[in-house]
């Protein structure tokens, strides 16, 4: 699995789930962190905790395991770093607030409307 498969595959686990506003952006030249941040919201922090939860456990299931995690314990932005790509999961308010969007606004945006369901 190439990266930007990974990075759609969480896309559409963050689908299945009922995440808001999922976002991909192709950083790869803006930052040699990442190839791709993955970005979403939740409308609370258990919802925020069951997005990353799922995002763990399907892609275990394919044996990619995150090389770190980071905020469980608040659930307002946890973070899961698979190298590469990188899922950013905020509770709606921290989001507007940090505004990752406007941070990394000369990053391309890749379209995921195929993999969104509107429900």
């Amino acid at each position: 699995m190439n990266e930007l498969d990974k990075a759609i595959e969480i896309v559409k686990i963050l689908n299945e789930k009922n995440a808001k506003d999922i976002r991909l952006l192709h950083v790869t030249d803006k930052t040699i962190i990442a190839d791709y941040f993955v970005i979403c919201s939740g409308f609370s922090n258990t919802q925020v905790k069951a997005f990353a939860g799922e995002i763990e456990y399907k892609m275990e299931l394919k044996g990619i395991k995150p090389h770190h995690t980071e905020g469980y314990s608040e659930a307002h932005w946890i973070v899961l770093d698979y190298s590469s790509v990188i899922v950013h999961i905020f509770y709606n308010e921290t989001r507007e607030f940090y505004s990752l969007e406007k941070l990394w606004s000369d990053a391309e945006e890749i379209d995921v409307s195929e993999y969104i369901t509107e429900k």
